[in-house]
């Protein structure tokens, strides 16, 4: 399994975003510091603070900071937001799948499983915990 990168983004910038808490950040300091896409932060960017996680402020002197404590972050709300679907296969998805087997497979259950231990990992964790 592989998050997207805009997932990756996302955790990225509130990182950086978390290790300057007493300032306003840029979206030019995130992008140079990781060496990412300016026009795919700026996405990223706007996602997190419409949906709370980061206050953005507009303006020559504006930028961003955190919108709620590190601790109340969880990772695994940062990933159910940007991840499009945690399907790690093609049978996790009723309307697209094509598998012949179904309906006489029992390895989608040991996927689900595989996927439910990985987000409970996620949910374990707060952005406090990383920083």
């Amino acid at each position: 399994m592989q998050l997207t990168s805009y997932t990756d983004y996302s955790l990225r910038a509130l990182l950086y975003i978390g290790k300057n808490p007493d300032r306003l950040v840029t979206v030019s300091e995130i992008t140079d510091h990781y060496g990412v896409s300016r026009n795919h932060m700026v996405k990223v960017v706007h996602n997190l603070g419409a949906h709370g996680f980061i206050q953005t402020v507009r303006g020559k002197s504006g930028g961003m900071r955190l919108a709620k404590k590190p601790e109340e972050i969880m990772i695994a709300d940062v990933v159910i937001l940007t991840e499009p679907h945690m399907n790690i296969q093609e049978c996790f998805s009723r309307d697209t799948n094509t598998c012949p087997l179904i309906d006489n497979c029992s390895l989608m259950g040991v996927l689900y499983k595989a996927r439910r231990a990985f987000m409970q990992v996620l949910e374990e964790q707060s952005l406090a915990d990383i920083l």
